[in-house]
């Protein structure tokens, strides 16, 4: 059979029995379900109650994080004073929705605001130096700086020299240097921060403020809070997971005026919606503002109050969108072109590839998508008329993108990032010094087999043990998203029933058969298997669960992963 079928390894996760049978002793659960729940390292019966739950009760002190009491305190002295605010924000839908956040708790105080977004083009990211002139412009006393500011030393010193305070809400790492010379730092990734939850994306910092200044989280945000958590693909376990299970249906429900628009515009009001639905649906267009025009369209819509006014917004980021999809496309088809006439891939271990005019705003959609496609680390640059490219890098498992920027660092003007997704700026004359550095390291670091993508698979089970009871069951692991991914299960030894056939948009369907039940098995963007599928072949399937119900009684399907012949 082709290596087509055979192109990832199967990695199906150890079982720890004992305390999956803990499980199923103290909740009932099905094994399954429970086996699921501890390959996601749940193990203790109350947080699995919790986890399965979502309980708000979850919810940690705020008081807890580093920074947060002289943050409250310094929030009430301007109150008492009369004092205007700037919230500084970044420009992607987590920086939007958490300046939208805490703009809401301030106003509640009847304290004046104003909020401020960097142009991505312009400005760059992260609090820059501009600020001390942006707050002096507004009569600001107080920046409260929201998804960036953690490393903005140089920022926060003007600031101080001016007169004006400062409070940082990052969730960013720290730099060497320390933090910055604030009012209050409050960050989970401080190095002196005892916060028990790392990993909160900078909206649920901003909820976690809000929950400080009002005594609890408020309702009204929620539906912000789950949509920025979701966008900034943090991982969906602990509060994170509580705040998108309960927001969920938050933005469902939405009061906001501008994100019913964008409800409606993407054609999904009055849907049951997922983290895809703010993940690939919504998040888009609200960043699609930041990446091909002005990020503040976006804020502009989710503070609007007006219903005319922000459905004409939503469309305009409608719109945006659009255009970023159009040119988004046209980078890949370049970016592959040149791939395929300039990539050694016994050489080129991490793909690096630059070119003039490239537009920066989809620089990281370009990577993501050769990462995705090669299985390599991709850098991608937009070369200026000054000869200084702007890059977006992403990586796969095994490759710290941090550190490999680090081993070239002499060559780069800077860069930033963590382990999978980095920036950087280089000169076009360094380009292939740095293409050869960084393949260098990766001959160094990266072996063979780690270019090989590995499918995790949660457990093999038999074949007439799935039913639609059980789907319903592992559905109560929902949320899916970064940290928690949608289980993938496997089963062996099973026979094609039908010929394979592609439907639209390069859907693969096919019947497959233990010999007792059949199930219908679908494949998305996978029609290129219909090649070395064929009726009556015996195949391993991996896959995950669903519920096929259209204009019938619900039955089980399976949703491809990945297939191969059966061992002899």
């Amino acid at each position: 059979m082709s290596s087509l079928i055979t192109q990832k390894k199967w990695k199906i996760v150890s079982e720890d029995a004992q305390a999956r049978r803990r499980l199923c002793q103290t909740l009932d659960l099905h094994p399954v379900v429970a086996r699921l729940l501890v390959n996601r390292e749940v193990t203790d019966p109350s947080d699995a109650e919790a986890f399965l739950n979502g309980r708000a009760g979850r919810f940690h002190d705020p008081f807890l994080l580093s920074g947060m009491t002289e943050a409250v305190q310094r929030v009430q002295q301007a109150q008492r004073n009369g004092e205007t605010v700037l919230i500084f924000g970044d420009y992607d839908v987590d920086g939007i929705t958490a300046s939208v956040v805490v703009r809401q708790v301030l106003t509640r105080f009847g304290i004046r605001v104003v909020n401020h977004i960097p142009d991505r083009m312009d400005d760059g990211y992260g609090l820059n130096e501009q600020v001390l002139q942006i707050a002096r412009q507004n009569g600001a006393s107080l920046v409260v700086s929201v998804d960036c500011g953690i490393t903005a030393l140089r920022a926060a010193r003007l600031l101080k020299e001016g007169g004006i305070d400062l409070i940082v809400i990052d969730h960013h790492e720290q730099c060497e240097e320390g933090i910055p010379s604030a009012v209050a730092v409050i960050d989970p990734k401080r190095k002196d921060c005892p916060y028990p939850f790392k990993h909160l994306a900078a909206v649920g910092l901003a909820a976690k403020f809000a929950q400080a200044l009002v005594g609890e989280v408020p309702r009204d945000i929620l539906d912000l809070v789950a949509l920025g958590t979701i966008a900034d693909v943090v991982p969906l376990s602990g509060e994170n997971r509580a705040f998108v299970k309960i927001g969920l249906p938050h933005i469902e429900e939405t009061k906001n005026k501008g994100l019913q628009a964008l409800l409606e515009v993407a054609r999904i009001s009055g849907k049951t919606l997922k983290p895809y639905h703010a993940g690939f649906i919504i998040g888009p267009r609200i960043n699609a503002a930041g990446r091909m025009d002005s990020a503040r369209r976006a804020l502009d819509l989710l503070l609007n109050e007006n219903e005319t006014e922000a459905l004409a917004l939503a469309r305009e980021l409608d719109a945006i969108n659009t255009r970023r999809q159009q040119l988004q496309r046209t980078i890949i088809q370049e970016a592959m072109a040149m791939i395929e006439q300039e990539v050694n891939f016994k050489d080129h271990r991490v793909i690096v590839l630059a070119k003039q005019g490239w537009h920066k705003g989809v620089l990281g959609i370009v990577a993501s998508r050769v990462v995705e496609t090669f299985y390599r680390p991709a850098v991608i640059a937009s070369i200026e008329a000054d000869g200084w490219g702007t890059a977006s890098a992403r990586s796969i498992d095994g490759f710290p993108l941090h550190e490999a920027l680090a081993s070239c660092s002499d060559v780069l003007k800077e860069f930033g990032g963590h382990r999978l997704a980095a920036g950087l700026t280089v000169h076009q004359d360094h380009i292939d010094t740095f293409r050869n550095r960084i393949n260098d390291y990766a001959l160094k670091n990266l072996d063979a087999a780690d270019l090989i993508p590995t499918l995790l698979i949660d457990c093999e089970v038999p074949f007439s043990t799935l039913n639609v009871e059980l789907i319903r069951e592992i559905d109560s692991l929902e949320p899916y998203g970064e940290g928690n991914r949608p289980p993938v299960l496997c089963s062996r030894g099973l026979t094609i029933k039908s010929r394979p056939a592609v439907l639209a948009k390069d859907t693969l369907k096919f019947w497959v058969s233990d010999g007792t039940v059949s199930y219908s098995v679908v494949g998305f963007g996978m029609g290129k298997y219909q090649e070395v599928l064929s009726l009556g072949q015996t195949v391993d399937l991996a896959y995950e669960l669903a519920v096929d119900d259209w204009n019938k009684a619900p039955t089980v399907q399976l949703k491809l992963k990945d297939v191969r012949m059966a061992a002899s």
